[in-house]
Parts: C-alpha cells; structure tokens; sequence
C-alpha cells in the first residue's frame, strides 16, 4: 500500500541501506522495495541486523543477501541495533559508499517537493530535495505546476529536529515554511523554483496513486457525520492518497464512500478516525473498481455494488495484481492451494535458498481484498509474506448479489462476486442474517438473489401466541377455528408488515463479512 510513500523518499536519496532480520531473512515486502531502489539507481548497502539473537543465522542469510544485491558475503555489514555492535562501523561505510550528489549550483534553483505536512501552528510544511541551485530565506518561490507564488517564512535542514538555516544548496534535503494552510498548494511531485530568474523546465515529479480499493464508511451515530467529514478533510492534509465522497444509504444513513490505495490503508485511516476523533464507524466490505462495458457500447466504472448497471452487460473487467509471496519451501502445496481457489495464475517460482522460495501469482486484487492475507498467515503458520502490485486488468464472469428482506434490496449487504463464488457467498450472508435479525411477528424470508434469480434463501419463523392455552377439551372445530383465524391475522401483517433491521446486525454482519465462500 506504501510503495508510493517509499518511491517518493527513494528520488531524495542516493543510496538506501537494505536491513535484513539475521533470525527471519528476506521478506516479500524487503523485495519490492529492494527493486524500487535499484530501478531509482541508488547504491545498496546490504545489513544484517539484529545478530545478538539466539535464533539469528548469521552465515544463511548473509549469503542469501549477498545473492540478491550481487556482492561478495564480505560486503554485507553485520550489526546489532540493541547492543551497538557493528552500528558505528555502518555509519562510516555510509559515508564513504553514498556517491555525492549531482547538480549545479549556478543554475536557477529547482528542488522537487517529495512530502509536504499540516502543522496546527505553522501550516503546510514542504519537504524538498535540491537538485539545482539554491533556496534562501525570505525568497519568493514559484510552484511550476500551478505558478501560484510564496514567500518562505522559514528554510531549514532535518538533523534529525528541524533546524532554521539561511539557505538550502545543490544535493540537500530540507524543509519549507510558506504559511499555507492547504496541503494542496504544494503537491508532492510538484518543482519548487524562485519567482525571478526561476527554471523553465519542471523536474519529473511523481505519478499520482489511483485508489484500488472503495469502502463506505459511516458513523453509527447519525450526529457525528459532520464530525466525520471533519475528520476526513484533516486526514487528506497529510495524506493525500486518500480519497472520498459523501453518500447515502439508505439502511446505514449519511457517510461517505471513500478510495484508498489498498487494505493496510484502509485499516489505518479507520483506526486514525476512531482513535484520534473518537469515532465509532461502520465499515461496508471493501470494493475494487470495476469497468462494465454494455452491449449498446456504453461503459461503467463501478466502485459499489450500488452502481452496478441493470441490462445487456457485454464484459466485465476487474483489477489484477501481480503477488510475491515468499514462504518456506513445506508450504509450496498449502501455498498454490490457496491461489488457485482465488483464481490465480502462477508466473514463476524461485528458491532464495535451500529451504525458502519465492512465488509469483497473478491474482484478481477483489480476492485479495478480502481475507487473503489472513489465510495466507494461518495456512504458513506465520512464515509467508505477501507483496503486490497493480499490473492492469481481464475480463471475468461477475454478477452481483442482493441480498432481500421480506421482499426488499438492502443495499448495505450487495456484493459484486464471481458467478462461481455467488452461491456460496448467498448461502453464508443468509444464514448469518438469519442468525442476527430478531424474529417478528410474521414470517420473514432472507433471499439472496442475483437479478431476479433467487440463489439462496432462509426464513426467520414467526413469533407465535399459544390462541390454545384458553381451551380445555371442547370440540376440535373451535380449536381449529382460532388457529385458522391466527393464520388470517398473520397473512394480512405480513402483507404489510416491513422489517427493521437492527445497527448492531448491520455491524456484527459487515464487520465479520466473509470474503468470496467456497465454490458450489
């Protein structure tokens, strides 16, 4: 989820030190971004922390880091963060490795803004690399993609507090204080450069993320929407990925449907709201975007079940991903298992060593959204990790699933599944909702259905009044006559009747939403 976050520091380095866990080895994680500094061009300086533990094999995965970078085993560096072997000597291997920077100094400033922050005090702080020139307080600077001109209050360096300095030069990395407000105005990507005498021609910046995952989000009490709203606007000040738009439920009130760039984002940016605003939130299970091409040549891109088109659909096309997963070489079998029922495609198998391999999937990003991650982990006991990362799109055979109460659509439960997964996902929804809505007065039936097809289906028996607790022997036709009249009654109720659906149903069956079920 943070590739971007990473790839946005690495275009303010020249060389990135690679730290390996001498007990665990390399990680799937440790991988990607191993290739995103050498795409960067940076040098790699590999290290082998944490050698004091008991468990740490020092000779194993020094040569399994030495393989990976292309060096000799005597160039990986062996430390130990918690007693201080070895720190000293990587802080003067870092000196003498890092190349120096590159640029000219009698150029028109350009510094390239890599992250930018909301202080409550000082507004917008701009974090900048140098590439040309230099940057001096109470200079007025120009960003080149929106030409809107500011005078710097203060410039400094990070070492490691901030320190006020008169100016920034070739190569330096420091910060920027405008006194904006709005995060926006300096973009990350964005070519900081001086108003007179400044660059004509922009540095390359960044591309910016596209979300990958949408989720309704919602407060389960109705007065704290504005609290909510609040609270999102002042999230997407330091984090611009986030993405979102007011909507409406109609069994979960007013929230908003918001983008982020994958499940561990989600997860935090939830956790922010509920920690820091006090929040107590719902959260709808989490949809990728799909593009929905009709016969008559229209097209649709769906981010909710909700969106999705009735009628003549031509294709369907969903998201895929390209998986590492690098585990110990016993849970090859559990490991390929568990793709292949995920509709995955296998591209490659490496072994990193004797006993570990590194796997490559292709897989539909909706069935990793779900609880992928967390099969992964129970299936490998702990061992593997999973990194991933956007490789386009294919056509699939999706419907969408409604889920009916006593005849009516809950949006709230609507899904967009795989035809071979829908029944499945039917049956395991209806059995849960029957488990959580409270009988009523009447019969109620839960449906899943896709279209107007009903897939799966349970029924809520009604609550019933003994009408025979008042007879004592008698006739059988008096007997028969107050059940044929009970009968009547709860036909006519539940002509009319409606079911409220309970909150805490909503939040017992959203926040334990299964992911895509078994196969039929």
């Amino acid at each position: 989820d943070f590739t971007y976050e990473v790839s946005r520091s690495l275009e303010a380095c020249e060389a990135a030190v690679l730290l390996v866990d001498a007990a665990q080895g390399i990680e799937a994680q440790t991988l990607a971004n191993l290739y995103l500094a050498m795409g960067a061009d940076l040098h790699i300086i590999p290290v082998l922390n944490k050698i004091d533990l008991p468990s740490a094999n020092v000779e194993k995965y020094a040569a399994e880091l030495a393989g990976l970078v292309g060096c000799d085993v005597s160039d990986v560096l062996l430390t130990s963060a918690k007693t201080g072997v070895g720190v000293e000597t990587l802080l003067n291997e870092i000196v003498k490795q890092t190349p120096p920077p590159v640029g000219e100094a009698d150029k028109p400033p350009r510094a390239l803004i890599f992250d930018s922050v909301y202080d409550t005090y000082r507004g917008v702080v701009t974090y900048v690399r140098v590439i040309d020139g230099k940057l001096t307080h109470r200079d007025r600077i120009r960003m080149m993609s929106t030409n809107v001109v500011h005078e710097m209050l203060e410039v400094g360096v990070i070492s490691p507090e901030p320190v006020k300095a008169g100016e920034i030069g070739v190569g330096e990395v420091g910060y920027l204080i405008t006194g904006v407000k709005d995060v926006r105005q300096s973009r990350v990507g964005d070519t900081v450069t001086s108003q007179h005498h400044g660059a004509t021609e922009a540095l390359g910046g960044y591309k910016h993320p596209n979300p990958m995952v949408y989720s309704g989000l919602y407060p389960i009490d109705g007065d704290d929407y504005p609290t909510l709203r609040d609270a999102l606007e002042r999230l997407q000040l330091n984090d611009a990925a986030l993405a979102y738009e007011p909507e409406t439920s109609g069994a979960l009130g007013f929230g908003f449907r918001c983008g982020f760039l994958g499940l561990l984002h989600m997860e935090i940016v939830r956790e922010r709201l509920e920690r820091e605003f006090n929040l107590d939130l719902i959260s709808t299970a989490p949809n990728v975007v799909y593009r929905v091409e009709m016969e008559d040549g229209a097209e649709h891109v769906v981010t909710n079940p909700s969106e999705y088109p009735e009628g003549k659909i031509a294709e369907v096309h969903e998201p895929v991903v390209r998986a590492t997963l690098i585990a110990p070489k016993d849970y090859i079998g559990t490991i390929m298992d568990l793709c292949q029922t995920r509709r995955g495609t296998l591209q490659g198998m490496d072994y990193l060593s004797a006993d570990r391999v590194e796997m490559r999937y292709t897989l539909p990003l909706a069935e990793i959204v779900f609880d992928f991650f967390d099969q992964l982990k129970s299936r490998t006991k702990g061992y593997a990790s999973l990194d991933y990362e956007p490789v386009g799109e294919q056509t699939a055979d999706l419907v969408k699933v409604d889920v009916l109460l006593h005849g009516d659509p809950v949006d709230a439960f609507s899904a967009i599944v795989h035809r071979d997964s829908a029944y499945g996902y039917g049956v395991a929804l209806a059995q849960k909702l029957k488990e959580l809505i409270p009988r009523q007065q009447f019969e109620v039936p839960i449906q899943a259905a896709i279209g107007a097809r009903v897939i799966a289906r349970e029924t809520i028996r009604a609550i019933r009044k003994d009408v025979l607790a008042k007879c004592y022997g008698g006739d059988i036709t008096r007997k028969r006559k107050l059940l044929e009249k009970q009968k009547e009654g709860k036909k006519r109720m539940k002509m009319v009747g409606r079911v409220e659906v309970p909150q805490e149903a909503f939040i017992a069956a959203l926040s334990t939403a299964d992911g895509p079920a078994p196969k039929k």
